[in-house]
């Protein structure tokens, strides 16, 4: 196991981070914690209960909890991220799909195209078509694409979180944050997840939080231990 390295990032990461806390006042909750994600690479980003895991996901999305702040350096295909100056068009680069699948009222389309529709200029066809792209990489196309029309609530969990997955790759992010996608799901969902974000290996560049470590063997390259506030995190290959 080495030390990750902590100079200037390659032009193939799409993200760098380098001594990252999050902090409550003076007082470190997380980290410090330094890593990059290679482009096309599925990281692990594991540690115990309390290390923060969920916690750096938000940090990097500048999406911490009122009160919490970040310190350290986050930089995104070369672009070093301000703390406090999180917008759209970072959270559209860097994507966040959380642990409790988030299905908005409406059909399983309205759902697909919710970011789109939101941060995308582009024709009618031009979106249903990224649309199903995203619902076919995600897995989900063959389930759903008789009935688009259909309230996304009437979706499994496990189709949710597909959804979900899907609404975030619509937006063609130069990266995937994902926080527990199976903790909630049986273990048959949790199968047809685990082979969706499978799928993407080498194609996106992928952040998996995950409690479970054959998970982690399963679906990563490489992982990143997160220890208690102090203790610096290292990367191995998986």
């Amino acid at each position: 196991m080495d030390n990750v390295t902590t100079g200037n990032a390659s032009p193939e990461n799409v993200i760098a981070v380098r001594g990252l806390r999050v902090l409550d006042g003076k007082k470190t909750l997380v980290g410090p914690v330094t890593f990059e994600l290679p482009a096309g690479s599925t990281t692990g980003l594991c540690g115990p209960s309390g290390a923060g895991k969920s916690t750096v996901l938000r940090a990097l999305v500048d999406l911490l909890p009122h009160g919490l702040r970040r310190d350290g350096e986050v930089d995104v295909q070369g672009r070093t991220v301000c703390c406090g100056k999180g917008d759209a068009t970072l959270r559209s680069t860097v994507v966040l799909v959380p642990q409790t699948p988030v299905v908005f009222g409406g059909s399983i389309m309205d759902n697909a195209l919710f970011g789109l529709r939101h941060l995308v200029r582009a024709s009618r066809t031009e979106l249903r078509d990224r649309m199903e792209k995203a619902l076919r990489e995600s897995g989900l196309w063959n389930e759903v694409r008789d009935r688009l029309d259909t309230p996304a609530h009437s979706l499994s969990n496990g189709q949710r979180q597909r959804l979900c997955l899907a609404r975030a790759l619509a937006l063609e992010p130069a990266a995937l944050l994902l926080d527990e996608p199976t903790s909630a799901l049986d273990e048959r969902s949790r199968d047809t997840v685990e082979e969706s974000v499978a799928a993407l290996r080498g194609n996106r560049t992928v952040l998996l939080v995950s409690h479970d470590p054959g998970q982690v063997e399963r679906l990563c390259d490489r992982t990143v231990k997160l220890e208690l506030p102090e203790a610096a995190a290292l990367v191995t290959a998986s």
